[in-house]
């Protein structure tokens, strides 16, 4: 027996499915839509600028108000971006939801199954935040990718030292630091002498100066010397566009939000990779709260969390749908009433990586969330713990940029004080249950 949806269960009926390719995209809309334009219901644009006007131009006529666009790789977004330009409301769907669908071989056929989907309100739509919102998350990522293509070339250096057996790794906890970045430019521009080059230590460096000169005791060879001298000038190169990206960064920020900047209390210290302008002080005029406040969250986390998301998250309903859709909420894999696994599910989103390296660095932080990371690894793995301190940091970075509310650190005392009570209160309803009574003991005096 076949099972037929009735017509007045039919949630969008003027939508459209397409199925987007490298060098040519599938559309599908409606049948009796079709008919009334006088169109065939499935046709094929090609990727050039005026294919895809093309394309809003036969969605238009046909009477289409709603797309689905199946995300595949970047090629989606020239459509998705000239249809939104065109006043139609577009859909981006996970690929994941129609991948398990039997039947499909051709994209004719994968078009016309995303139409029938979007038309029965079967698909959600990926959550993409605002043009201004995108410009910031390009340019970071740029810089992202910058900052990963410059720790690669101080590898590069690495390795022709040692194979020079200038063991400066062995001396320095950081080669591209003060004394490190001086040490190797003079080697660049000619120096040889290992007394000479270890004048170049910082007071604060704790090797001294003779385990210096003796890890600076190696074989010049030529062809190393090259090499260091290549990898130095793309590691400048690279920098130069870093500064190039900050500049941009900082003239994209400028006009965004209107917030007075509350800055209550000292700044983290920035780090090395931190853009060189008031970056602080610019997030939290969009944001309206500032987020470096809560313990973990470095300025250049808060920076990839808010060019992720941006400051307005009114298209999530509530903060769990926020925590699940960051992967990081339990998975609910049950059968008979059993639970499988609650492990979450695999995620490269960036704003969740993030909260998970936050997590990670409160450790040894002398705080009520740093206490509280400690008390989940007595009871748990570590990997599980971080999860879980990165989804209370996810929560508060929901809680406040949806409320205003500025974040307070109750402070460790407080928070493990707290612990005690509730670890008191358990005992007590647990002898309760057991038909005793629990007298706390006093201390005799001495």
């Amino acid at each position: 027996m076949t099972i037929r949806k009735r017509d007045d269960e039919v949630v969008f009926p003027n939508a459209a499915g397409i199925d987007v390719g490298a060098s040519s995209h599938w559309a599908a809309v409606p049948r009796h839509l079709a008919e009334h334009a006088g169109c065939e219901p499935v046709c094929e644009f090609g990727a050039m600028t005026d294919d895809l006007h093309a394309l809003a131009d036969w969605l238009l006529a046909c009477g289409v108000d709603t797309v689905a666009l199946e995300s595949t790789g970047v090629y989606w977004i020239p459509v998705y971006e000239v249809l939104e330009q065109r006043g139609l409301t577009v859909w981006l769907v996970d690929a994941r939801q129609l991948k398990y669908v039997p039947g499909r071989k051709s994209d004719v056929l994968d078009c016309q199954w995303l139409q029938k989907l979007m038309s029965l309100g079967l698909l959600r739509g990926a959550f993409r935040p605002d043009d201004e919102v995108c410009v910031v998350r390009a340019v970071v990522r740029q810089r992202e990718v910058l900052l990963t293509e410059q720790a690669c070339w101080v590898q590069r250096m690495q390795k022709a030292l040692v194979q020079m057996n200038l063991q400066l790794t062995e001396v320095l906890t950081d080669v591209m630091g003060m004394t490190g970045q001086a040490i190797i430019r003079d080697i660049v521009a000619g120096q040889r002498d290992p007394a000479v080059l270890a004048q170049h230590r910082h007071s604060r460096v704790k090797a001294s100066v003779v385990d210096i000169q003796r890890a600076l005791t190696g074989n010049w060879r030529e062809e190393h010397l090259f090499v260091l001298a290549q990898s130095l000038a793309m590691y400048d190169s690279l920098a130069q566009r870093m500064a190039e990206c900050d500049a941009k960064l900082q003239a994209l920020l400028a006009p965004l939000g209107s917030h007075e900047a509350n800055l209550s209390g000292p700044g983290k210290r920035a780090g090395k990779n931190t853009p060189a302008f008031d970056l602080r002080t610019a997030l939290a005029r969009w944001a309206g709260v500032d987020l470096t406040r809560i313990n973990g969250l470095a300025i250049t986390s808060v920076l990839t969390v808010l060019s992720e998301i941006g400051p307005d998250l009114r298209r999530f309903a509530n903060v769990k749908h926020f925590c699940s859709w960051l992967g990081l909420c339990p998975g609910t894999k049950i059968s008979g009433g059993k639970v499988l696994s609650a492990r979450t599910r695999r995620s490269t989103n960036r704003v969740r990586q993030a909260l998970k390296l936050a997590a990670m660095s409160l450790s040894r932080n002398r705080s009520a969330l740093g206490a509280f990371y400690r008390r989940l690894c007595a009871r748990m793995d570590k990997p599980r713990a971080n999860t879980a301190v990165a989804h209370k940091l996810a929560r508060m970075v929901y809680f406040m940029l949806t409320r205003g509310e500025a974040f307070v650190d109750q402070g460790q005392q407080k928070y493990e004080e707290q612990q005690r009570h509730r670890s008191i209160a358990a005992l007590r309803r647990r002898a309760a249950d057991l038909g005793f009574a629990i007298t706390p003991v006093t201390a005799a005096a001495p």
